[in-house]
C-alpha cells in the first residue's frame, strides 16, 4: 500500500496543535485563541481523511478545498499568537513551517485534481 504523505503530515501537525493548545492554556493562561487554533488546526487532517473516501472527484476537490481553508485559518491564528507574544519567534517558526508545507501540498493536490477533471 502506498504511503499517504499528506495524511501523515496533517495528523502529525494536529498532534503538535493539540500540544501547543495545552501549552497555551496551562503555561500562558490563554483560552480563547487556543480554542480557535485547535479547531482549525485539527480539522485540516479530518478533512483530508474525509477526502480519502470521497464519493467523486468533485467531492474530493471540495473536501481538500475545505482543508486548504482550514490550514490558512490556522496560519492566521499562529501569526496572531506570535504578534501578541504568546509564541516566541522560535516556537512560531517551527510550527509555521509545517503549516506552510501542508498548504503547499494541499494546493498542489487541488491543482492536480482540477487538471485531471478537465
Amino acid at each position: 500500500m502506498r504511503e499517504n504523505i499528506i495524511k501523515n503530515i496533517s495528523f502529525e501537525f494536529a498532534v503538535r496543535i493539540v500540544k501547543l493548545s495545552q501549552y497555551l492554556r496551562e503555561q500562558k493562561k490563554e483560552f480563547v485563541l487556543s480554542k480557535q487554533l485547535i479547531r482549525s488546526g485539527t480539522s485540516v487532517g479530518a478533512m483530508i481523511r474525509e477526502a480519502e473516501h470521497a464519493e467523486s472527484n468533485s467531492d474530493f476537490k471540495h473536501k481538500m478545498s475545505i482543508a486548504q481553508k482550514e490550514i490558512n485559518e490556522t496560519i492566521y491564528w499562529l501569526e496572531l499568537l506570535k504578534e501578541t507574544d504568546y509564541l516566541t519567534d522560535e516556537q512560531f517558526e517551527s510550527i509555521i513551517n509545517d503549516a506552510i508545507k501542508i498548504i503547499k501540498l494541499i494546493t498542489s493536490i487541488i491543482k492536480t485534481t482540477k487538471a485531471n477533471m478537465s
